[in-house]
C-alpha cells in the first residue's frame, strides 16, 4: 500500500505501527479520493511529543526576529502555491474555489501569519511589567512544551492546524506545534505542512518546530492533550469531542482552549421589524446559508415579538429557506448530526416549518430548515432547544413582549456572538436597554444591526465566549496579539541581575517601540 508520510522530528517518514489507514472523501460526489493516509499509533504520537519538547527548549533561545521571518516566509510560500492549496481544499471540502477559498480564506490565512509575525517581532504582546522600587519584573513567555492543535473541517485554510490562527499564535508566542490534521482535509494540511517545513529549513528554526499527524485514535487524542510534555492544546470542533479532550487535559492540569458549540442568537426588536422587515429577512437568510450554514457564527436562533408584522417576517424568511437550494455539507457525519439535532428540537416542542430532511441531488445536502417555538416553551426547555444544527437551519422563538425576550436571553447558554436588530431612529432604545445587559453576559461578541457571520482578523476581535461556545471566556482564537496569550506562561524575575534578564525586561527598550508597563505606566522609554 502506498500512503502519505507523517512529519515527525524533522523527518517525513512512514508511520511506526500504524493503527489503520483512511481516505478523504469528496463531499460533492460522496466518492473517496485516491490518496491513502495513515492513522498514527502510540509510537508516532509519543515521538512527536518528545521531539516537540526538545524543540521547545531550543525555540526559547531563538530570536523573535527569526520566528517572525519564518511566519512571513511561510505566508509567501502559501501565496506562491495558492492554486495547489485551493485545488486540494476544493476536492476535500467542496467549498468553492472562488471566491471562498482563493479570494477569501487564503488571504485571511496569510494575513494572520503576517500579523503574528509583526506581533512576535514588536514584542509588546508579552506585556513586560517592571517595578523598579522592588526590582521585580515579569513578562509572558513560551510554554515548556509543544502546542497540539486540532483543526476543524469547516475552515481548511484559516483554522488549519498547520497554518491557521491557532498555529500562527502558538508559533509567534515561541512554541512548537504538533498539528493534528482534520480527517476531512488531510491533503490540504499535508500541503501546508510541506511549505511550513521548507520555511523552517530556510530560516534555521528547530526542525521539530512543526510536526504533523493525519489522524490518531480517540484514546491517543486524550493522551496527547494530557501528556506531561505538552504545553497546551487548541481544539475546534464538536462539543462532545471537545469535552472529552477537556476532561483529560483538566485532569492532568494541562491548558486546553476549545471552540465547540454556538447558536448565536439574533434578537429582532419590534421597531426593526416595522421599519425593514424584508431587508432583515434577506440578510439573515444569507447569513444562515453562508457556507451551507457551516460557520461557527451561523445564526441558529432568531427571537422576535409576536404580531402581524412578525408573522410577515417569518413568512418571508420561510420562503427564502424553502426557495433556495441547500449547499453541500462537509461530510456524511455532518449530515447525520444535523438530522439528529433537528429531531431533538422537534421532540422539545419546536414545529418544523421548512426542510428537516436530507435533500435530493448529488453530494451531502440537507434541506434548508426553519423551525419555530413559542418563548414559554423555549424558556421551559432551553437546553434541548439550544441544540446546534450545523447547517442552514435556524429556530425562531416568538415572544409575547420585551420582558419575555429578556427572559429568553436569561436562559441562553454561552455563545460566540449575539445580535440585536433595532429601529434606526431610536424607537427600540427602551427595549434595547432592557435586553442588552442580559445578552451581554451570554456572548463573546455583541453585534448591532448586522448578521454575525464573518470574523474580522483585527486586534480588537473576540472570537470566543462563555461555555459552551468555548472552554474559557477570557480568551479569543482570533485577533492578534491577544490570541497569543493562550499559549504563554507568566515568567517573573525577582532581583535577577541585569545581564541575566531576558532582553524584554532589561533597562533598555529592546526595539525602541515595544510597550512596557514601568512603574504603573505604559511606556516605550528605557528604565
Amino acid at each position: 500500500m502506498t500512503y502519505q508520510r507523517v512529519l515527525i522530528a524533522g523527518q517525513w517518514r512512514d508511520p511506526k505501527k500504524a493503527a489503520g489507514f483512511f481516505h478523504a472523501v469528496n463531499p460533492a460526489n460522496k466518492q473517496p479520493l485516491p490518496e491513502v493516509y495513515p492513522v498514527s499509533g502510540e509510537d508516532d504520537t509519543d515521538e512527536a511529543i518528545s521531539a516537540g519538547k526538545q524543540a521547545a527548549v531550543e525555540l526559547r533561545r531563538a530570536p523573535a526576529d527569526k520566528i517572525a521571518r519564518f511566519l512571513e516566509l511561510f505566508a509567501e510560500k502559501i501565496e506562491a502555491h495558492a492554486d495547489i492549496l485551493v485545488t486540494a481544499a476544493n476536492l476535500e471540502t467542496a467549498l468553492p474555489k472562488e471566491p471562498r477559498l482563493k479570494n477569501g480564506e487564503l488571504p485571511r490565512t496569510t494575513d494572520q501569519l503576517r500579523k503574528a509575525a509583526k506581533a512576535a517581532r514588536e514584542l509588546s504582546w508579552c506585556r513586560a511589567t517592571i517595578e523598579t522600587s522592588v526590582n521585580i519584573r515579569s513578562m509572558m513567555g513560551p510554554l515548556d512544551g509543544p502546542v497540539s492543535i486540532f483543526g476543524p473541517n469547516n475552515f481548511p485554510f484559516a483554522f488549519n492546524s498547520a497554518a491557521g490562527g491557532d498555529f500562527a499564535a502558538a508559533i509567534a508566542a515561541g512554541n512548537p506545534v504538533i498539528a493534528k490534521a482534520n480527517t476531512g482535509h488531510p491533503g490540504t494540511t499535508l500541503a501546508f505542512a510541506r511549505l511550513a517545513f521548507e520555511a523552517l529549513r530556510e530560516t534555521g528554526l528547530p526542525p521539530a518546530t512543526v510536526q504533523m499527524l493525519y489522524r490518531i485514535p480517540p484514546e491517543l487524542g486524550l493522551r496527547l492533550v494530557s501528556h506531561p510534555h505538552i504545553g497546551a492544546s487548541a481544539f475546534t470542533g464538536s462539543k462532545a469531542a471537545g469535552l472529552r479532550l477537556k476532561a483529560a487535559a483538566d485532569k492532568a492540569g494541562k491548558p486546553i482552549y476549545l471552540e465547540m458549540s454556538s447558536v448565536n442568537p439574533v434578537f429582532i426588536l419590534p421597531g426593526a421589524v416595522e421599519e425593514r422587515s424584508d431587508e432583515i429577512a434577506a440578510e439573515l437568510f444569507a447569513s444562515c446559508a453562508l457556507g451551507a450554514g457551516q460557520f461557527c457564527t451561523n445564526p441558529g436562533l432568531i427571537v422576535l415579538q409576536k404580531g402581524d408584522r412578525a408573522e410577515r417576517f417569518i413568512h418571508t424568511l420561510a420562503e427564502a429557506f424553502a426557495g433556495n437550494r441547500p449547499g453541500i455539507l462537509l461530510s456524511a457525519g455532518g449530515l447525520d448530526s444535523v438530522l439528529e439535532a433537528v429531531e431533538i428540537l422537534k421532540s422539545a416542542g419546536a414545529v418544523l416549518m421548512v426542510g428537516g430532511k436530507e435533500a435530493e441531488g448529488e453530494g451531502y445536502r440537507f434541506a434548508n430548515t426553519l423551525l419555530r417555538v413559542d418563548a414559554k416553551t423555549f424558556i421551559g426547555n432551553p437546553r434541548d432547544l439550544q441544540t446546534e444544527a450545523f447547517a442552514t437551519a435556524s429556530l425562531i422563538v416568538v415572544a409575547d413582549d420585551t420582558r419575555q425576550m429578556k427572559e429568553v436571553a436569561s436562559v441562553l447558554e454561552g455563545n460566540l456572538t449575539g445580535c440585536v436588530y433595532s429601529h434606526t431612529q431610536g424607537k427600540d432604545d427602551g427595549a434595547y436597554a432592557a435586553l442588552e445587559p442580559e445578552l451581554r453576559t451570554k456572548v463573546g461578541r455583541l453585534l448591532n444591526d448586522k448578521a454575525p457571520t464573518g470574523v474580522a482578523v483585527v486586534a480588537s476581535m473576540n472570537h470566543g465566549g462563555p461555555y459552551p461556545a468555548t472552554g474559557h471566556p477570557g480568551f479569543t482564537a482570533v485577533g492578534l496579539p491577544a490570541s497569543m496569550l493562550r499559549f504563554a506562561a507568566l515568567n517573573c524575575y525577582d532581583n535577577v541581575r541585569p545581564h541575566r534578564l531576558p532582553i524584554e525586561l532589561q533597562d533598555k527598550n529592546p526595539t525602541g517601540s515595544m510597550w512596557r508597563m514601568i512603574d504603573g505606566q505604559w511606556t516605550q522609554r528605557d528604565v
